[in-house]
């Protein structure tokens, strides 16, 4: 398969970009990463995470034949290995850093591997991967998140869902920060979008689906942040988009 990507952030209505992403093709590793809001250091935080995964990711292409005790399961794909292994070190180089003024610092994460074993995911948090497969528009990942939980034992947020959106029950660099590992399966017209949730909130699924559907990554990535600003975002906006398309 022939994969096209791209990927963009915005500031928005903030006084720092506490988002960071990295769009690594040679690799098949693309990741974005929030900061957690409003804590000193998110900026520090996101920027550990991805520099971890793409560290690492490029280690982990040099060295195929490299054994991984740690984190290796014969269970799981190259894929899964890779970005269970990410996982793992961006939370303890993250812990490292937690003290003085970043003793509070933390990040969300979500992080696509395309290679020849297939496709995988990996996320913390509510960063969000989503695909658009035959004009359907799914999210692929379910938030680790106050709402989430109580949706699972079947109890609505106390006062609404919008007073409890933002409180997340999983980050990279607290003590529960154990990723859900999922395999996927890609296809030639599938469109991935990896964001943040300034992106997705302002937007919701409409708003996503009616700018994936555009001829290039580029574009892509480039009205949703657009148009995530314009609908009155408020918070930092990132999208990472990927076109897969025949060899």
């Amino acid at each position: 398969m022939r994969i096209e990507s791209a990927g963009q952030t915005h500031i928005g209505r903030r006084p720092h970009n506490e988002d960071s992403y990295c769009v690594l093709p040679e690799l098949g590793l693309y990741v974005v990463a929030d900061g957690l809001g409003g804590q000193e250091g998110g900026e520090v935080a996101s920027r550990c995470v991805v520099d971890t995964f793409a560290g690492l990711g490029h280690r982990w292409e040099r060295e195929r034949e490299a054994v991984w005790p740690e984190v290796a399961d014969p269970r799981r794909t190259r894929e899964e290995n890779l970005l269970a292994a990410c996982s793992q070190l961006a939370q303890r180089n993250l812990q490292a850093q937690r003290v003085g003024r970043l003793s509070e610092m933390a990040s969300t994460v979500v992080a696509l591997a395309l290679g020849q074993e297939g496709a995988a995911v990996a996320h913390v948090g509510d960063s969000r991967l989503y695909r658009l497969r035959g004009g359907r528009l799914e999210s692929l990942t379910r938030d680790h998140s106050f709402i989430e939980e109580l949706k699972d034992v079947g109890m609505e947020p106390p006062g609404g869902a919008s007073n409890w959106r933002h409180l997340i029950t999983r980050a990279l660099g607290t003590d529960n920060a154990e990723p859900t590992l999922q395999r996927l399966h890609a296809e030639p017209g599938d469109v991935f979008l990896l964001c943040s949730d300034g992106l997705y909130e302002p937007l919701g699924m409409d708003g996503l689906a009616r700018r994936l559907s555009l001829s290039s990554a580029r574009e892509v990535c480039d009205a949703l942040v657009a148009d995530a600003f314009e609908a009155g975002g408020k918070d930092n906006i990132t999208a990472v988009v990927l076109r897969v398309a025949d060899a």
